[in-house]
């Protein structure tokens, strides 16, 4: 583990808990005229997403009322950012600076921000673990950027496995590689 990893997780680790107080988890119902009943409520249409997902062809709506954007669409946008950044001043982009510092230094940060994450799990953070779950994702995709990952491609082995075990799947990428080895055995999963 780095030194800067360390530091980390040993200031995460002495932080105080979270005194915040989770909200009513009682759903707010609506009133009904009296000698009405009560209908079932329309489902939402759902379509296939690039994922292999079912996700409701209308827009999502955020806690404020506001129509959100599908994930794969944020990702999408985001993807396309950093690409552009490539090779970009590094003074006037953060994306261009990470780029910029080797894909050693990209790697490490992206450690840093998964460690960091999984302490606010740990905790039980959820608004901590929401801040970082999209530090480690903003991170992630400055990685594939830097390895010439395409996010299609991704996306493409996601959508592969959907519908496999992956259990099924596990043990079918430990057996590829210890063919691929010459080692004559599998991993133990």
């Amino acid at each position: 583990m780095s030194k800067t990893i360390k530091t980390v997780v040993a200031k995460k680790a002495t932080a105080k808990p979270s005194t915040s107080k989770k909200a009513s988890a009682k759903p707010a119902t609506a009133k009904r005229a009296p000698g009405k009943k009560a209908t079932a409520k329309a489902k939402p249409a759902l379509k296939k997403s690039v994922l292999g997902l079912m996700v409701p062809t209308a827009p999502l709506v955020s806690a404020d009322g506001t129509a959100a954007p599908s994930g794969v669409d944020v990702m999408d946008r985001l993807f396309a950012t950093i690409s552009s950044r490539k090779g970009a001043d590094p003074s006037v982009s953060h994306s261009a600076r990470l780029l910029s510092r080797g894909r050693e230094k990209v790697a490490q940060k992206f450690g840093e921000e998964a460690v960091e994450c999984l302490i606010e799990a740990v905790a039980g953070n959820r608004a901590a673990l929401i801040a970082e779950s999209a530090d480690v994702l903003y991170h992630l995709l400055v990685l594939w950027v830097d390895a010439d990952v395409q996010a299609s491609e991704v996306w493409a082995e996601l959508e592969r496995r959907q519908g496999v075990s992956g259990i099924a799947e596990k043990a079918a990428r430990a057996q590829k590689l210890s063919i691929a080895h010459g080692l004559g055995t599998t991993k133990i999963a």
